[in-house]
C-alpha cells in the first residue's frame, strides 16, 4: 500500500534514510524474539500516529518512520525492554555522533559506546 509522500523507486516503497531501515529491522527482530505480538505493535503504532496527528503532523507519509520509532520506544518502555533513562542516553549518544560526523559520512556509534553523554 502506498500513500502520498511515501518515497518510492521503480520497485516500490523505499526507506528515506538508513535509520528507518534499522528501526524497521529492530521491530521485526523484537517480534521474532516473542517480545510483543503484532496486535500489540499495531496498537503502539496507531497510538504514535494518533499522538503525532494531534500534535499537528499533517500525515503526508514522510514522517511514517518517525511514528514507527516513537512506537518502538513506547513498546520497549511498556515491555520493560529498556528504561526511559537508557533510551534518553542512547538518543544523546546518537545526537553527539551526528554532530561530530563529517557531512556525507554515515553516522555511527563506536562499538561498545555505552558512555553517559
Amino acid at each position: 500500500m502506498l500513500f502520498k509522500g511515501q518515497p518510492c523507486d521503480n520497485d516500490g516503497p523505499v526507506f528515506q534514510a538508513p535509520w528507518e531501515a534499522h528501526a524497521f529491522g529492530m521491530v521485526l527482530a523484537l517480534h521474532e524474539q516473542g517480545l510483543f505480538t503484532w496486535d500489540e505493535w499495531a496498537q503502539a503504532l496507531h497510538n504514535a500516529i494518533r499522538v503525532a496527528q494531534t500534535d499537528g503532523d499533517p500525515d503526508l507519509g514522510n514522517t511514517y518512520y518517525a511514528h514507527w520509532l516513537a512506537a518502538l520506544e513506547s513498546i520497549a518502555l511498556s515491555k520493560g525492554l529498556f528504561s526511559g533513562a537508557e533510551i534518553s542516553n542512547k538518543k544523546k549518544q546518537w545526537y553527539a555522533a551526528y554532530l561530530h560526523t563529517p557531512h556525507g559520512q554515515p553516522v555511527e556509534l563506536a562499538m561498545g559506546d555505552h558512555s553517559q553523554q
